[in-house]
Order: C-alpha cells, then structure tokens, then sequence
C-alpha cells in the first residue's frame, strides 16, 4: 500500500484495537460483519469507488454507509467502517484489503481473549504444510467448479473438533474468498498477522529431528537478541537436513544445515 492507504489502515487497527478492548464488544461478531463488509465491496467496484472518493466529504460517506448496512451489523462494525471510508485511500482496493485484514485481527483478537492465540498460529502454520504436501486436498480446497458450501463442509470435517474455532474460522474465509490470492500465501499472511499480534516474529525453523524444549527455548532466545522483538517458532522436520538447522525469518535464511554446509565446501572444492 502506498502512504496514504498505510496511515489509513495505521488508523482503523488503533481504532479497532480500543474497541475490542472492551469486554462488551464480541470480536467473533465484529469479524463476521467486517467481513461481510469485505464481500460486499469487493463484488461492488463502483461502491467502492464512491466509498474512497477523495473529492466526496467524509460524512456523507460514512451515512452511506449506515444506510447501506445499518441494519445489518452492529454499531461497532458501523463504528470501523465510517472510520475508514473518512479516511484517505490511494486506490479503492486498498480499503476492501484493508476491511479483510481487519475482519482476521477481529478473530484473533477473540483467539487472544481466550488464550488460544499460540495455538491458532501453531495451527494456521500445520494447515499450511499439510496443504502443501497433499496436492489433492489443495486441488479440492482450491477447485473453482466445487461449491462454497462443499469447502466448507470439508474443512468441518478437517478442522471441526481438531482445530480451535478461530483457526477455523480464519482458514473457511480464506478457501472460500480467496479473493485472487493462492492458499499458501494467505495462510502464511494469516499466520503473519497472528504472530504480530503478540508482537512476535515468526521464525520458520527446519531440522532433521525435532528439537527438544531446551534447544527450542536458546534458539528462540538467540534470534530474539538478534531481531530485537519476541519470535515465535513455526518448527517442521526433514530428514533431508543431515544435521543442524535452517532458519528463515520473513525473506532472510540463516542458514546452518550441515547439508547445505557440505554443498558449499563442494562447490568451494570445484572452483
């Protein structure tokens, strides 16, 4: 997003964040109405133009708003929405991200209430190898000819009872909106947003064996040195790492394998 969008989502998530503050507000409600706020939008791009139209006074379309879907979500969500639509977008689509992005924060923010959120983002983080690795399960979640209600019955009958209700919740709007992004960069934003909401990083580490919880508490204390901020551990297991581990924080691999040691010497040796 260019700048102006940035401080307009900067806006709506410190907005958000005193509302959910409240014990009084139901953030799983606040996440189902911000996202049938999305669903509307993003099927309607003349509204959407018309909703971030600089030349048009901000309260004329926060009214629009109410007249549009005061009588289908609550005041909170009318709160969020009027919020953003005063503000200033660079481009339209920015706010129909933005409204998404805020609908998932709503949901983890009922995650953290419940002291569920280390397990929601251990979950969104499993789903994801899980669907990279079954390429028919990532054919049906994906299939564009299968019904909404069809995915939706399978990641029931994947998650229901297995998985945290957030969890849930999170990855049923993404198979079913994807909203032109693959699975497996919408779970990993996901799980993205879930680490940021406790202020952690997330480190993606790969070893031959699992690591045992003395190894996983130095290493975490390591890279939280190294990156200044709290890092969580997305930990998954390859045989094919003969020995040591590699790390990968957003784009940058620290890379400590024993495998790819000795691909390096090999090299060295060839040139």
């Amino acid at each position: 997003m260019n700048g102006a969008s940035r401080e307009a989502l900067a806006a709506a998530r410190e907005r958000l964040d005193a509302l959910t503050d409240s014990t009084s507000v139901d953030s799983v409600q606040l996440a189902d109405e911000l996202a049938a706020v999305t669903a509307l939008l993003d099927r309607e791009p003349s509204l959407r133009r018309v909703l971030t139209d600089p030349a048009q006074p901000g309260e004329a379309k926060a009214e629009l708003v109410r007249r549009l879907v005061g009588g289908q979500v609550g005041e909170t969500t009318l709160d969020v929405v009027s919020g953003m639509v005063r503000s200033r977008w660079s481009q339209p689509r920015d706010l129909v991200d933005s409204l998404e992005e805020l609908a998932s924060i709503a949901d983890l923010t009922a995650a953290q209430k419940t002291d569920t959120l280390d397990d929601v983002e251990d979950e969104l983080f499993r789903f994801g190898r899980i669907v990279s690795s079954n390429t028919e399960l990532r054919a049906a979640l994906t299939d564009r000819s299968a019904s909404t209600s069809a995915k939706i019955e399978l990641l029931h009958r994947l998650l229901g009872g297995r998985a945290k209700p957030a969890t849930e919740r999170l990855v049923t709007r993404l198979v079913t909106a994807p909203r032109g992004r693959s699975l497996e960069s919408g779970l990993e934003s996901l799980s993205k947003l879930a680490a940021e909401r406790r202020d952690r990083m997330v480190a993606v580490v790969t070893s031959a064996v699992p690591l045992s919880d003395g190894q996983k508490q130095r290493l975490g204390a390591a890279l939280a040195k190294l990156y200044g901020r709290r890092m969580h551990l997305n930990l998954d297991v390859d045989p094919e790492v003969v020995g040591g581990i590699r790390v990968q924080v957003g784009d940058e691999v620290i890379n400590g394998s024993l495998a790819d040691r000795l691909e390096d010497a090999a090299r060295r040796m060839a040139s």
